[in-house]
């Protein structure tokens, strides 16, 4: 099911059904620990009561019970249970061999963005749970499959067969998200690696200063490197002049951390801030990531994204649905039928806007590219499949 189509609510309803008929250890996956974070979230939003018990089977920060160490998992899911309560566990890709290491009886996993599970150091932690879970369910909007080995999403034993198939353009129909707009933006520079740090923050800025001026823009940005992103923030003017120009600025990397107006911060303070901003109307922020925000996490309000590197198709796939999501207000009105699907000159947001910028060295067989994809998608409704090497 494509980016935004409710692949989260899926797990919720079926994981609260299943809870409904008895005490349970259940097991959700996501292969970024800023993701468990949120799934867990959403999660306790819709499954309270005493009788949950949260655990956090990876190294990140978080207001629950958390380990890596097989034994307190198994201790910590075999105490609620003996109490005739049940467990979730929260992991990721990479702890979730610890989760399997503990021995503890799953009754259920949700494994999301499972096209990360045929990754080689992912796989023969995901065939195990599948082997020993009672159930397992595998949601994703970029399936990837083999033609030469097993380690493929089209491995029935392990994935089985394929329950649901929801394509892109149903969902535009029924207005539960938007169609895409791709946007080239030229330039007269040329981008060498010596001066891509000056470029690409002189691309972001022209880019900003040409958006509608009654758009409290929400940016998300894709940048190259992380050290490119170092360059860009230190070496340049640009903070100041995204200051000047009403913006909070954010960033994310594996090497940098997580960044908010300057000061460094949790995951989980980024991830309630981002959050929050995106649901203030008024509210104007761009977000720097290099490799972390483009899987799974929900912005509310994103209304652009500017890809400053290239993407393989996966990567390009899950960054347009990060962008395409309905804004609250309009997916208020659309549940109230005060506003009909697809008439899109009375939405907030009508789209979601895919910038790419066009120099002279770079970006014309990236537009090209992202245009065959978004076709592909949005268009002939037809998944983005992509091979495991």
């Amino acid at each position: 099911m494509p980016t935004g189509g409710g692949k989260t609510i899926i797990m919720i309803k079926h994981a609260m059904e299943l809870l409904a008929t008895g005490n349970r250890t259940l097991v959700v996956v996501a292969p970024r620990i800023l993701l468990a974070n949120q799934l867990c979230e959403e999660f306790m939003q819709h499954i309270s009561g005493t009788w949950n018990h949260v655990c956090h089977a990876h190294s990140g920060e978080t207001r629950y019970f958390k380990s890596t160490k097989p034994e307190k998992i198994a201790l910590f899911n075999d105490t609620a249970r003996a109490a005739g309560e049940s467990c979730i566990i929260f992991t990721t890709y990479h702890s979730l061999p610890k989760v399997i290491d503990s021995g503890i009886a799953i009754n259920c996993a949700y494994f999301d963005e499972a096209h990360n599970s045929v990754g080689k150091q992912f796989f023969i932690g995901t065939a195990a749970t599948s082997m020993v879970a009672n159930r397992a369910y595998f949601f994703t909007a970029t399936p990837r499959v083999a033609r030469k080995h097993d380690r493929s999403m089209n491995n029935s034993d392990i994935y089985g067969g394929v329950l649901c198939n929801v394509p892109a353009p149903e969902l535009i129909e029924q207005g539960h998200i938007l169609p895409p707009t791709i946007v080239p933006f030229e330039t007269d520079h040329e981008r060498t690696k010596h001066n891509v740090h000056d470029i690409d923050a002189g691309t972001v800025r022209d880019i900003l200063d040409n958006l509608d001026d009654t758009c409290a823009a929400k940016v998300l940005v894709a940048v190259p490197s992380s050290r490119i992103l170092g360059n860009m923030i230190s070496k340049t003017s640009l903070l100041a002049e995204l200051k000047e120009r009403g913006y909070n600025v954010m960033h994310v990397t594996s090497k940098f951390g997580a960044i908010v107006d300057g000061v460094k911060v949790s995951r989980e303070v980024f991830f309630d801030t981002l959050t929050q901003w995106g649901k203030e109307d008024g509210r104007k922020f761009i977000v720097f990531h290099y490799s972390i925000l483009s899987e799974g996490i929900n912005v509310p309000g994103l209304t652009h994204t500017i890809l400053l590197r290239n993407l393989n198709v996966v990567e390009m796939a899950q960054t347009i649905g990060r962008v395409i999501r309905l804004d609250k207000d309009d997916a208020a009105r659309l549940k109230s039928g005060e506003l009909t699907a697809c008439q899109w000159s009375f939405y907030n947001k009508p789209t979601g806007f895919v910038t790419v910028p066009v120099h002279r060295t770079y970006g014309k067989h990236v537009i090209k590219r992202l245009q065959n994809v978004v076709d592909a998608i949005f268009v002939q409704g037809i998944p983005p499949l992509s091979l495991v090497a």
